[in-house]
């Protein structure tokens, strides 16, 4: 069985991540296309959450056959662990590259942590709760995991800090990670200065929980028929989501960058939003023109987000002109071609769409090529 709805869900969310990525380079940029700066949530903040949720329910489609009386054999975690290694290791790639000179990689200071290695890390150990643990195990790990996630960062007290400071270096998860990861390898940019890091290897225990949501959802919707009230019922769940996360968040802030369990199950519950809103007009009414261009993003999302990211570095890092005038190839299309005649603010959302645009004519080729590049 295939989901096609997913497929347009994972066009919609890859389409917005390049969106977001390409506007957010200069300062002029409008709110909603930024991620909030500490607490809250903006719809940039629900792009890399509904990444994790759609690894999630992917996983229920993948991992079907062995998760009733069929036993994984060692084929099938070896297939997991090298999907999660080649993930991980894109990541540092993404992180290395182009930091001092195209061909060199400072491993001394390179960022360990990224948002491939948080996929990377979530989809394989969220895998082995699935395959190991019965479903109430998995429900109840799920639980124990917000929970605890959250009681630690708000009641362990960090030298020099103390309890329930969640600032940037002073909370507890970013302690963590500087016990385990080296300084020079954390995060320098957003005002972590080698202190914490937004993708860091503590906050990456809640986000484990995004792609069991995920995976609890498309479980959930392989057992029940093709009719509205399944569309209905993921629309129930989403709205409880929302209210709790939101209720939450007023003891547990609402905050990606330390992933808490509030913004977890907030996310869950867009991401379950969205996902009903797909399943209606998709696999439902059969409504299915207006999502052929996204579906087309979808199936190669992976190698457009990878791609993108180098396209970005690239634009930054080349320069137009010669000494102190020289300025990046990304600020002189930036200046002369969108905010030139249509202001700094529309220009960066210009500029975005139209990188949107080439990269959906990019998956086009690929889908017509029946290129579909997986890891």
């Amino acid at each position: 069985m295939r989901l096609t709805s997913l497929d347009v869900f994972r066009g919609i969310t890859i389409a917005g991540m390049i969106l977001v990525n390409m506007a957010g380079v200069v300062d002029n940029v409008y709110p909603p296309l930024t991620h909030a700066d500490w607490h809250g949530c903006t719809p940039t903040d629900l792009v890399f959450p509904f990444f994790l949720f759609i690894v999630g329910v992917a996983m229920t489609f993948s991992l079907a056959k062995y998760t009733q009386d069929n036993k994984p054999t060692s084929a099938v975690y070896w297939r997991i662990f090298r999907r999660a290694a080649i993930l991980f290791i894109l990541g540092l790639l993404l992180n290395g590259f182009w930091n001092q000179g195209i061909w060199t990689f400072d491993f001394s200071s390179i960022r360990i942590m990224g948002v491939l290695q948080r996929i990377s890390l979530t989809y394989l150990l969220a895998s082995l709760v699935v395959l190991k643990l019965p479903r109430p195990g998995q429900w109840i790990l799920a639980g124990v995991l917000l929970i605890g996630y959250w009681l630690a960062m708000m009641y362990i007290p960090v030298p020099d800090y103390g309890a329930a400071v969640l600032t940037r270096e002073g909370n507890f998860g970013a302690y963590i990670d500087r016990l385990i990861i080296p300084k020079a390898h954390l995060y320098k940019g957003d005002g972590f200065n080698f202190m914490g890091d937004p993708e860091g290897l503590f906050s990456t225990i809640p986000a484990i929980v995004s792609v069991l949501a995920g995976y609890f959802t498309g479980d959930w919707i392989r057992k029940q028929p093709v009719q509205t009230r399944t569309s209905v019922g993921l629309a129930l769940f989403g709205i409880g989501c929302l209210i709790i996360g939101w209720a939450w968040g007023w003891v547990f802030p609402i905050n990606k960058k330390l992933w808490t369990s509030s913004y977890v199950v907030l996310t869950s519950g867009w991401a379950l939003l969205l996902l009903a809103g797909c399943y209606e007009l998709i696999e439902v009414r059969l409504i299915r023109r207006w999502s052929k261009p996204l579906e087309i993003m979808g199936l190669n999302a992976i190698a457009l987000f990878v791609a993108s990211v180098l396209l970005i570095k690239v634009l930054v890092r080349t320069k137009i002109g010669t000494g102190e005038t020289a300025i990046s190839t990304y600020n002189w299309i930036y200046q002369n071609i969108f905010a030139s005649w249509a202001g700094n603010f529309n220009g960066s959302l210009l500029f975005a769409l139209v990188t949107v645009f080439l990269w959906w004519a990019v998956a086009v080729i690929m889908y017509r090529q029946n290129w579909f590049i997986k890891v």
